[in-house]
């Protein structure tokens, strides 16, 4: 895409060397500089007339532009035409200018001298924004608006118990799912989003604190776009500017980005304080994180009462998770549901550090294997959770995602197939049950046969020993079938004799093949047992 560039340049001598950077520059078209802001304004209400998408997409305002001052200049540009990108060419290029020309609806500062890397990344931004407006526009305002945005806030019971990594999760599924979805670090003193997304980002939240009024336009300066799709607005790098970040900020931020994302997640991390807090009250779902452990119970049960007694958030209004749960823990997610007073997700997380590792220590968990349970827990969650949407999942389509959404697709695919493939593999090993059932059965009936056997052989010799000579082997017979069930009794052979004052018994019984009474093995099993003879 071509960029169009239209420099406002009062001074002969940075018109030039505006103009030289700018004809450097790849896919961009620069338009010769106007020398003052009454040309500039004129100029963009020509194209205008003519059609939106004959506007540049990006204007460059020099600091010395006159007659109007540059901030003014701006001001005017932002509210007639709302879909030009405005850059402030500056020697200033500290807080108090910036809040200022944010303020005014500029889009970005360049510092002076000018650097051919700086104003490239700059106007590459600022144009990509510019598209997207004017796609908005052109499409019959199909971008989210007002309060219709999703605000989810993730928040620890404890330190270590998996926040942010649930949070980062969450928000790619949902990107995955083809949402716009806004990641804001709102653990404002140890933020770790930047960490696991490997994000190196100079603004932060910090730097919206103190400007009255956060619009989109304002923001989005502050918000970094990851490559998997996700705007990320980061936590300060030095912890002590979090205190910079009041609730009113927090409240203008979380308002702002409602109105230009489907989603907004934020990681609150365990500490409270105003800012996060405002984030929770306002909040359409609060999410708390807790482990399967006295110590984080016990810790998750202090937050929702803490919530309660400042009138942030009530108990039932809050959903519990459990991450690291096993079956062999003696706390399960009823016990927590019952110890907390909250609403316990269904989505409970399984401990696998072996598949976390390896993302983790690389500090790229976008690349965590779809294959993970741990992956894939979290990403149900976020289906729980209603921040998947599943019709244009479906389609494969959906917005930026590229191939992160495209691997985070077939994630909710076998998610949805989890119980065609489970009844398939079942099938399949069905028959092997059913063989291994076979053999245990056809075993215990061994076993059962021999126990007969030696059960039928003692009560004969017993028999035998005081039975006369004449009817000893009569009586042996008798006494080892009496108690044999009819189905082994017809072909069970008995013998008695005697030796050395010994009455001695052996019992053959055939062993039946599944079902006694129809058919036998051709072998059998044998008893023996032998009882003094008695004389009369």
């Amino acid at each position: 895409m071509v960029t169009r560039i239209l420099p406002a340049v009062g001074d002969a001598d940075a018109a030039r060397s505006v103009s030289t950077l700018l004809s450097q520059l790849p896919d961009s078209e620069p338009a010769q500089p106007v020398g003052d802001s009454t040309v500039l304004l004129d100029t963009l209400a020509a194209l205008a007339g003519e059609s939106v998408g004959d506007l540049p997409e990006v204007v460059l305002v020099h600091e010395r532009i006159g007659p109007v001052p540059a901030l003014e200049l701006i001001r005017e540009v932002a509210l007639r035409f709302p879909a030009v990108g405005v850059i402030l060419i500056t020697a200033d290029t500290g807080p108090g200018l910036y809040s200022a020309a944010m303020d005014s609806g500029a889009r970005g500062l360049v510092g002076l001298p000018l650097s051919y890397d700086e104003l490239s990344a700059r106007i590459s931004a600022v144009s990509t924004w510019a598209a997207g407006v004017r796609r908005h526009l052109g499409s019959g305002g199909d971008a989210p608006t007002g309060p219709g945005g999703t605000v989810v806030t993730f928040t620890g019971a404890k330190g270590g118990v998996g926040t942010t990594l649930v949070a980062v999760q969450v928000a790619l599924a949902a990107r995955a799912s083809g949402r716009s979805v806004a990641l804001v670090d709102m653990d404002l003193q140890a933020g770790d989003v930047a960490s696991y997304l490997d994000v190196q980002f100079r603004r932060s939240i910090a730097d919206l604190a103190g400007i009255s009024d956060i619009s989109p336009r304002v923001l989005q300066d502050a918000v970094f776009t990851h490559p998997t799709g996700l705007g990320l607005l980061l936590a300060p790098g030095e912890g002590e500017r979090g205190e910079e970040v009041d609730d009113r900020t927090a409240r203008q931020v979380v308002s702002a980005l409602r109105s230009r994302y489907e989603v907004v997640v934020v990681d609150c991390g365990t500490q409270m304080n105003g800012a996060n807090a405002a984030v929770v009250e306002m909040a359409d779902t609060a999410v708390l994180i807790t482990t399967p452990d006295v110590v984080s119970v016990r810790a998750a049960k202090r937050m929702v009462r803490l919530w309660d007694r400042l009138q942030i958030r009530k108990a039932e209004e809050v959903v519990a998770v459990v991450n690291r749960a096993t079956r062999n823990t003696e706390i399960q997610p009823p016990l927590v549901e019952r110890v907390v007073g909250t609403r316990v997700a269904r989505s409970a997380i399984p401990p696998n550090f072996k598949e976390l590792q390896g993302s983790v220590d690389a500090g790229r968990v976008q690349d965590l294997d779809s294959r993970s349970t741990v992956k894939q827990a979290m990403w149900g969650l976020a289906g729980e959770l209603g921040l998947v949407d599943a019709a244009r999942q479906q389609t494969g389509r959906g917005g930026r995602g590229g191939r992160y959404g495209d691997r985070g697709s077939l994630v909710f695919r076998r998610r949805r197939g989890d119980a065609g493939q489970v009844s398939v593999e079942f099938a399949g090993i069905l028959p092997l049950i059913l063989v291994v059932l076979v053999l245990l059965w056809q075993c215990a009936l061994l076993g059962y046969t021999y126990t007969l056997a030696g059960n039928a052989a003692d009560e004969a010799a017993r028999a035998g020993a005081v039975a006369d000579s004449g009817e000893r082997g009569a009586r042996c017979e008798e006494a080892a079938k009496e108690d044999l069930p009819q189905s082994w009794r017809a072909g069970a052979a008995t013998a008695c004799r005697t030796e050395s004052g010994l009455v001695k018994a052996e019992v053959d019984l055939k062993v039946p093949v599944l079902f006694p009474g129809s058919v036998d093995f051709p072998f059998t099993v044998s008893g023996s047992a032998g009882a003094a003879e008695e004389e009369d």
